[in-house]
């Protein structure tokens, strides 16, 4: 607008000049919905009785006359100013870049995430801090889900030297605090590994504590196990090749609850270990079946086991269950099956016995950064973003580390599904 031997610009001028052509610039139309439909409604134009609605603005200024004469003296070309002197647009000379995939890693190259700041600043105070670091063009504060800033910005230079030029600088410090200091794509390299690393931990964990849970339930049962008597009977006859651990479940279904069959098909003989005592199961089993209690049709000897029989028998039971569990475990399948069969059932409608780690749910780790949000509202954050210049400067301090917190979306350069809206853009100037 204004000629290079145009008046200087007052602090405030200034202020307006770089807020309203923030608005208008590069990193925030594109994403400023509000703003991109009022341009539409009248060949780009804007009234001013519109643009002084926007907080930050309004804050410095609702003078019409104070907001034209400071436009009138910028040398960027970036504005217009309408005929009647009531409207601005972004002079159509100065198109919006094409956000294309090229234009998104030149962005992505240019940025650089910073951490390490107060929770408490403000962008004023960021632009200030900024002002000797390089040409800076946009400053987003990263924040969380209830709007608190994270103490993390992602910031965008003017060019890729700029960027790589802040990153090699050596002991960043706000006041006392070390700065951590990454260009954006390195800082989004390790929060993934980062991320592998800490599901492959959560995930480790929580496979140990199921094995442990089970190793518990486990031995619980072998205790138990141990502690029986007067629950093992032993069967022997001329039994069908055929006969199986099935036909034995069927003939005591209802009668007792068989935990372990030590038998195998083919053989002769073989034993059965129930939950309670014995004897009942086998008198109600004859109650039911007869006396002359067969399997298949065949005769069967009965023999409760006692004393010293018993304790061999059930000792090597507990062995051969031992031995079946390692063996499951090792090849993932079910656990108290074995040779021995079926577990805790007392006949085909009873359920099995399964020992069940608890499922754990991965969970993000990550917060997302809030870009854009309803801009209809049109009530612009406290925290907006500009170009930054003529501003006093701070000398840096001295640094501390700090763990990298954890992100989900980006500006320019990420994928748009992960993209979260603040309400006009990033963090406004």
């Amino acid at each position: 607008m204004a000629e290079s031997g145009a008046p200087q610009m007052s602090l405030l001028e200034k202020k307006i000049d770089d807020q309203i052509e923030y608005y208008f610039g590069d990193h925030n139309l594109p994403r400023d919905k509000f703003l991109k439909e009022q341009i539409q409604l009248d060949d780009g134009w804007v009234p001013l009785e519109t643009m002084i609605k926007f907080n930050r603005l309004s804050c410095l200024t609702t003078d019409f006359k104070v907001i034209l004469e400071a436009l009138s003296k910028s040398k960027t070309g970036l504005l217009e100013i309408s005929e009647d002197k009531t409207k601005i647009r972004r002079s159509p000379s100065k198109p919006l870049p094409e956000i294309n995939d090229q234009y998104k890693d030149e962005i992505k190259n240019r940025s650089v995430y910073v951490k390490g700041f107060p929770t408490d600043i403000t962008l004023d105070e960021l632009k200030e801090w900024f002002n000797d670091k390089g040409n800076v063009e946009n400053i987003q504060m990263r924040r969380t889900l209830q709007r608190q800033f994270k103490g993390s910005v992602f910031v965008v230079f003017d060019t890729d030297d700029s960027a790589k030029k802040f990153v090699e600088q050596k002991d960043v410090k706000y006041k006392d605090a070390e700065m951590i200091v990454l260009l954006k794509e390195d800082y989004f390299k390790k929060k993934n590994e980062d991320r592998k690393h800490h599901r492959a931990e959560v995930k480790a964990k929580a496979k140990h504590e199921k094995e442990e849970k089970q190793k518990q339930a486990e031995d619980e049962e072998m205790k138990s196990l141990d502690e029986q008597t007067g629950c093992l009977l032993k069967f022997s006859g001329e039994l069908e090749d055929q006969t199986s651990r099935e036909d034995l479940q069927e003939l005591f279904s209802g009668h007792g609850m068989i935990k372990w069959i030590d038998f195998t098909r083919g053989a002769k003989e073989g034993t059965i270990l129930f939950k309670s005592n014995a004897k009942e199961a086998l008198d109600k089993a004859k109650a039911a079946h007869g006396d002359n209690l067969q399997i298949k049709k065949k005769d069967v000897t009965w023999e409760l086991l006692e004393g010293d029989d018993e304790k061999e028998t059930l000792k090597k039971i507990i062995e051969d269950q031992q031995q079946s569990l390692n063996r499951k475990r090792g090849r993932g399948g079910r656990k108290f099956g074995g040779r021995g069969g079926r577990r805790e059932r007392g006949g085909r409608d009873q359920g099995k016995l399964q020992y069940q780690g608890k499922k754990t749910t991965f969970e993000s780790e990550d917060e997302c950064d809030p870009e854009t949000a309803s801009a209809e509202k049109k009530v612009k954050d406290e925290e907006a973003e500009a170009p930054l210049s003529q501003q006093p400067k701070t000398e840096p301090a001295s640094p501390k580390k700090r763990a990298l917190d954890d992100v989900k979306a980006e500006e320019v350069g990420e994928p748009a599904s992960k993209q979260m809206k603040t309400e006009n853009g990033s963090e406004k100037l």
